[in-house]
């Protein structure tokens, strides 16, 4: 199990998403000449992931991994689907609730279905960053379930990074317990006693729709670009 560092219990909002990225960064300064990975989780989390990678200064991408819903129980992952299409089950959960193989390769489908689609759309923007021995930090804006936060750690454990770090502004203590498993570290500014959902800790959480998702990979694309230039003179 990784370490979990909780900073507070407070219920204190954020103002925003900007701002929850910014105080995750000063918390995780020690990182900032290790140029990590900073991987958001679509959409909100990429916001998060912008800021976090500024303060950092490190290389933001997103995670298109989905989780694979198990029937009956569509909050509960049975496992996860990668952006090559890499299957991780959890081998538990299936055994224990006899999901066959058809039920699986069939969840699998439809999410890589969900899963081309953002291809198609946000690589365009920014090609896909290697992960293999890097130091990667994934991002959301909150983990209620944790569900999704689970099957993105998963699908980029097969990748092999260096570290994995999970780094989540705020969420449910029981969640972010369960998560620890699956990283070798763990930070999360606010686990409030009383958890409803992620919105009621932001004074301000509007709606992050793809088009907001894409002007931040193009910015990231045209800061690599620059970055390539000043490096050739």
């Amino acid at each position: 199990m990784g370490k979990l560092r909780i900073v507070s219990h407070s219920s204190k909002p954020f103002l925003d998403r900007r701002e929850a990225g910014r105080l995750l960064g000063e918390e995780l300064l020690q990182l900032r000449g290790q140029k990590p990975v900073v991987l958001g989780i679509p959409r909100g989390g990429v916001i998060i992931a912008r800021e976090l990678a500024a303060v950092l200064n490190g290389d933001l991408d997103i995670v298109l991994s989905r989780k694979l819903r198990t029937p009956g129980n569509l909050e509960l992952a049975m496992g996860s689907v990668a952006e090559d299409g890499n299957l991780f089950l959890n081998n538990d959960v299936v055994q224990q609730l006899n999901i066959s193989d058809a039920e699986i390769q069939r969840e699998r489908a439809l999410q890589m279905q969900e899963i081309a689609r953002r291809v198609a759309m946000f690589r365009k923007a920014l090609p896909k960053t290697s992960l293999q021995d890097r130091l990667v930090i994934i991002t959301d804006d909150g983990v209620a379930t944790g569900a999704t936060t689970q099957a993105a750690l998963w699908s980029v454990r097969l990748e092999k990074p260096k570290k994995l770090i999970a780094a989540i502004p705020v969420g449910a203590q029981d969640s972010l317990e369960r998560l620890a498993k699956d990283v070798d570290e763990e930070i999360c500014l606010r686990a409030p006693p009383y958890f409803a959902a992620v919105g009621q800790f932001y004074v301000r959480f509007d709606q992050v729709e793809d088009e907001d998702v894409l002007k931040v990979l193009q910015t990231e694309a045209e800061r690599r670009n620059r970055l390539k230039v000043e490096t050739r003179r």
